[in-house]
């Protein structure tokens, strides 16, 4: 009996060893991280009542898969938020890969570097380096994870909506001459999902303290421009789905319609909830059954989307 007892609690700890390991964590770069140099900032996690992420100077992804038999081939690269300053690591970043999870999509989640102009060469680089990079791995990793190549997208919240839609309006379809074969992958996303995004460092609708991390006191006009990312959008820019609520004072709603005006002039397919609640900074929206309801509208667009595909 005691030997039954033994093999039983064998393989149920197997079983779970199983189940969690389709969680998988990698880092973003082999060897010298590009755009660094050396520093003594260590990063720091801070389990609140959020797990928020900050002084994040090595960039990693922690990949979720979904049950094969469920898996639908789309992935979604996620960007948390946190203005430039930190990562709201479980609100924006796991939660978001479990819900995704859950309707056969594999979440990966980003883990980018903060724009610290101590430990980054030119600190506005890095995360979006970071976020192409990201897609690059995504892709080259394709078979592997059961992901179809052609069905990588790329979603954030707040700042890291910025960073999504930096990353949706400026990439490359592959570098042939790349020293590495993951250089050599295509870092346009497939789609975007756009959450409560901050969009313009141009217009009066800025978050100033997403622009001041990311660029810094006194940027030139160059710059303010070509991370507005209303200002950059192309022929080419892919799908996106957009949601923000009406009621946010951090991150206006007006950043989200300028987004919208612009992928609608270019005749990008764009599709935008605007709810009347929420604030901003509500994630999955599980305390209100009203503010919760946007996650099934992304769910029927992303199902809508790979049928097209």
């Amino acid at each position: 009996m005691k030997n039954f007892t033994l093999i039983l609690f064998t393989l149920l700890f197997m079983s779970n060893i199983t189940i969690s390991g389709q969680e998988y964590r990698f880092p973003l770069y082999n060897g010298v991280i590009p755009n660094s140099k050396p520093s003594d900032i260590k990063e720091n996690v801070e389990k609140r009542d959020i797990i928020w992420i900050s002084n994040v100077t090595v960039p990693d992804i922690a990949v979720y898969l979904p049950v094969k038999r469920y898996a639908t081939g789309q992935a979604v690269v996620i960007c948390p938020g946190g203005g430039y300053g930190g990562l709201a690591y479980d609100l924006e970043g796991t939660d978001f890969a479990r819900f995704l999870n859950s309707i056969g999509i594999a979440g990966i989640v980003l883990k980018y570097r903060m724009p610290l102009k101590e430990s980054n060469l030119e600190p506005h680089k890095s995360p979006l380096m970071d976020a192409q990079q990201a897609i690059r791995i995504v892709r080259m990793n394709a078979l592997k994870w059961n992901i179809d190549p052609g069905k990588i997208g790329i979603m954030g919240s707040s700042a890291g909506g910025h960073l999504a839609s930096t990353a949706g309006t400026h990439f490359d379809y592959g570098n042939k001459s790349a020293k590495d074969s993951i250089g050599m992958m295509s870092c346009r996303p497939d789609f975007m999902i756009l959450v409560y995004p901050v969009i313009t460092f141009a217009d009066s609708a800025t978050h100033i303290g997403s622009k001041t991390n990311l660029l810094g006191e006194n940027p030139g006009k160059e710059l303010v421009k070509y991370y507005s990312s209303e200002l950059q959008v192309k022929e080419d820019t892919p799908p996106t789905f957009i949601v923000h609520a009406t009621n946010d004072s951090t991150v206006p709603v007006a950043d989200a319609l300028l987004m919208y005006n612009a992928l609608h002039k270019k005749k990008i397919p764009v599709e935008m909830h605007i709810l009347s609640e929420g604030g901003h900074g509500f994630g999955l929206g599980l305390n209100n059954e009203h503010i919760a309801g946007w996650t099934n509208s992304l769910k029927v667009w992303l199902l809508n989307l790979n049928s097209k595909k």
